[in-house]
């Protein structure tokens, strides 16, 4: 199945007041696991993360053609400026093309710019490229969008992108990306954790991330960041992970 909706809680149990654990995108497509009139179990396609969704009427998986580079792209109703929608997809969701009108691309009866694409196969070089998109986006648990991120969110949607596996949680990511750094090698595109916490190296001296005590992601001195999480936190780096 797909998800044919901007936007898509994933929650930890049937209910919406439960944690929401992870988010779908538009165009990620999913198993269904389980089913009852109000709610889908379900695991994720891109992760095998799996969760609770509120039933809808979603439809059937498609490979998609294309994948949104803009961090809010905004969705007409017709190829025109004009016809401008309240909808608007974010960074990292996948759409499949089926008409071409100008600098406009027809999907699921709506339209696109083009400048806010890149195909499928696209990568860019730095795989962390787009990581200043999400500055000062604000922190939420479970977030994967432009209305809210969180720390391990971040690490994944941008990989995604680049057509690179992530696992979802940062339990999960020390264990799957397995080269060591020490902290005086560090360099950009590291990944530093902490326990429940992931950040990325933009420089030998700065990371970003999606911060809860911050409440947004930012960047900041790693060398200060790592003592203030000790400080206020009691926690210590556990590990630097290089992605190859």
């Amino acid at each position: 199945m797909r998800n044919n909706l901007p936007l898509t809680n994933v929650y930890k149990k049937k209910n919406i007041k439960s944690e929401i654990t992870t988010q779908l995108l538009y165009g990620d497509n999913f198993k269904k696991i389980k089913k009852n009139r109000s709610w889908l179990k379900i695991k994720n396609n891109t992760d095998n993360y799996e969760g609770f969704i509120e039933n809808k009427n979603f439809p059937i998986d498609k490979i998609y053609t294309h994948k949104v580079y803009k961090l809010k792209a905004e969705l007409y109703s017709r190829p025109s400026a004009k016809n401008i929608i309240k909808k608007k997809l974010s960074f990292g969701s996948k759409i499949r093309v089926t008409l071409k009108k100008k600098n406009y691309y027809k999907f699921d009866n709506l339209w696109i710019h083009k400048k806010n694409l890149k195909k499928k196969k696209f990568q860019d070089k730095n795989i962390f490229k787009n990581i200043k998109k999400f500055s000062n986006i604000k922190y939420k648990w479970g977030g994967k969008h432009f209305g809210g991120i969180d720390c391990s969110g971040l690490v994944q949607i941008l990989l995604n992108f680049n057509n690179k596996f992530c696992p979802r949680d940062t339990k999960d990511q020390i264990k799957y990306f397995k080269k060591k750094v020490k902290l005086e090698n560090i360099k950009k595109n590291d990944l530093i954790f902490w326990k429940g916490h992931v950040a990325i190296a933009i420089s030998k001296s700065m990371l970003m991330h999606a911060y809860g005590p911050k409440k947004r992601t930012v960047a900041m001195p790693i060398n200060k960041t790592i003592q203030l999480i000790y400080k206020s936190a009691g926690l210590k780096v556990i590990g630097i992970r290089r992605i190859s």
